[in-house]
């Protein structure tokens, strides 16, 4: 059984290369959404005509990306989000909500710090965990049923 994964949010470290990586051998498709910084910002008035206000600028790029975003997520089995420690993700929160509204399967990866604020959507979450090895693990019993050793 393929499992489609969706990898969502903080976009500043190596989790997904992590996850990813520690899945070898599963029967998983993973995707993601644009992570260079730059393109995703700019890929609006790159291809429809720059902009003058940061806000259009902004709105006309976000508008492209979600076009990926809502294709991959709705073709997902499984969407994890990662919230990091640096930034605040309004996006990924925004993906997590729309996840759980199209009833997929969503796993949350946070630092313990974030519980508090994050206490609605972690609710909404069928796990959240705390690594990316978690996630993996996560991703291997639910494929395979084997549970992890040691």
């Amino acid at each position: 059984m393929t499992f489609h994964v969706y990898l969502s949010g903080e976009i500043h470290t190596d989790w997904r290369e992590q996850i990813i990586a520690g899945a070898e051998g599963l029967d998983v498709v993973f995707s993601a959404p644009n992570t260079d910084h730059a393109s995703s910002d700019d890929c609006g008035v790159a291809i429809l005509g720059a902009e003058d206000n940061k806000f259009w600028h902004d709105h006309k790029g976000a508008q492209m990306n979600a076009i990926r975003t809502r294709k991959l997520i709705e073709e997902a089995d499984v969407v994890v989000v990662r919230f990091g420690e640096k930034y605040r993700q309004w996006n990924a929160a925004f993906d997590a909500g729309y996840a759980s509204a199209l009833g997929k399967s969503l796993i949350i990866l946070q630092q313990p710090e974030h519980d508090h604020p994050l206490k609605e959507v972690d609710a909404a979450a069928l796990a959240v965990a705390r690594t990316p090895e978690q996630v993996v693990q996560i991703l291997r019993y639910v494929q395979t049923g084997d549970l992890p050793v040691g």
